[in-house]
């Protein structure tokens, strides 16, 4: 086997990507979308049949047809998408929600609902928010109410026990951003797998939550090079794009299990994280309140550049229709 078919055997695979195509070849179990990835897909002319029928279906529609079609063009996405895969499609919500907690509990229902009308069962839904304060509050509640969350831009371990304490069905924590930050900051070219400092925040998440019983998925995200994963190689998912899905299939090599459920956490249980204590621990940690910042940012931006792509090549066109 290679190292792909190997690390399926060990750990449940996600493709993260909004590109059908690379799904198909790569038979993942879920499928993971955000703002970048949705605004990468919308630019491919494959897909502009379902964006023309999102637009079409918006302007009929009561309330913001631009954001009806940004809703709608996510949903018909996700709907492909689990065409192809088994298990779960992760759909983001608005990036600039990230600090309304009510804004975003309304985004994730209606965006449960259109997919529910469209006959997709919620089961295989993950609504995709930042792991804010007010974002993960907005998940315990939707996860309450039988709406599945999966929480992005995770980055340091405060975040990942609000999580868990608040019963998340998944998190999604950041590999190669980390990694980024890192190299910037101590001006250090490489880190070996296992001293990448990605991989350590990861591993030190998933023992933790099996030590202490937490039933939240641990899904490493954002890696930059195959060695990271293959240091991750046991954790319950990894969400990987289809660059890195493709050098895993083409190496012949020997994937040994990294991480294990039996391999205890030396961490003791921390106690339940108010929102005082969850601001300051996330403030302490240079790195994780920089990247969370800029990632809500980047996204932001790529969403602004999705509703622009929408507006001049299918909204104008049905306004002059």
């Amino acid at each position: 086997m290679n190292k792909l078919e190997q690390l399926k055997t060990m750990t449940s695979v996600v493709a993260d990507t909004g590109d059908i195509e690379a799904i198909k070849r790569y038979l993942p179990q879920d499928a993971t979308t955000n703002p970048s990835l949705v605004y990468k897909a919308a630019q491919l002319e494959q897909y502009r049949p379902l964006i023309e029928e999102a637009a079409q279906w918006a302007s009929n529609q009561s309330g913001d047809v631009l954001e009806n079609t940004l809703d709608m063009v996510s949903v018909k996405l996700g709907i492909e998408i689990l065409k192809t895969v088994p298990g779960y499609v992760s759909t983001e919500v608005d990036a600039r929600l990230s600090f309304d907690t009510i804004a975003t509990i309304n985004k994730a229902c209606r965006l449960i609902a259109l997919y529910e009308d469209e006959g997709v069962d919620r089961s295989r839904i993950l609504i995709k928010i930042a792991s804010t304060w007010e974002g993960i509050q907005a998940a315990k509640i939707l996860e309450e109410e039988g709406i599945t969350c999966n929480l992005t831009l995770l980055f340091t371990m405060a975040q990942a026990v609000a999580c868990a304490q608040a019963n998340i069905t998944l998190i999604s924590p950041f590999v190669g951003r980390i990694l980024d930050w890192y190299k910037k900051a101590e001006g250090v070219d490489h880190y070996p797998g296992p001293q990448d400092p990605g991989v350590i925040s990861v591993s030190r998440i998933y023992q933790y939550f099996k030590t202490h019983d937490y039933n939240t998925i641990v899904m490493g995200a954002s890696f930059r090079n195959t060695e990271e994963i293959e240091c991750l190689a046991g954790c319950d998912k990894l969400t990987i794009s289809p660059e890195l899905l493709n050098a895993l299939s083409e190496d012949q090599g020997t994937l040994e299990q990294a991480l294990s459920k039996e391999t205890p956490s030396q961490e003791a249980k921390w106690d339940i994280l108010s929102e005082s204590q969850f601001r300051w621990h996330l403030n302490e940690d240079a790195m994780a309140n920089e990247k969370l910042a800029e990632g809500i940012r980047n996204f932001t931006k790529d969403l602004v550049l999705l509703e622009q792509l929408l507006t001049t090549q299918y909204l104008t066109e049905l306004e002059t229709a």
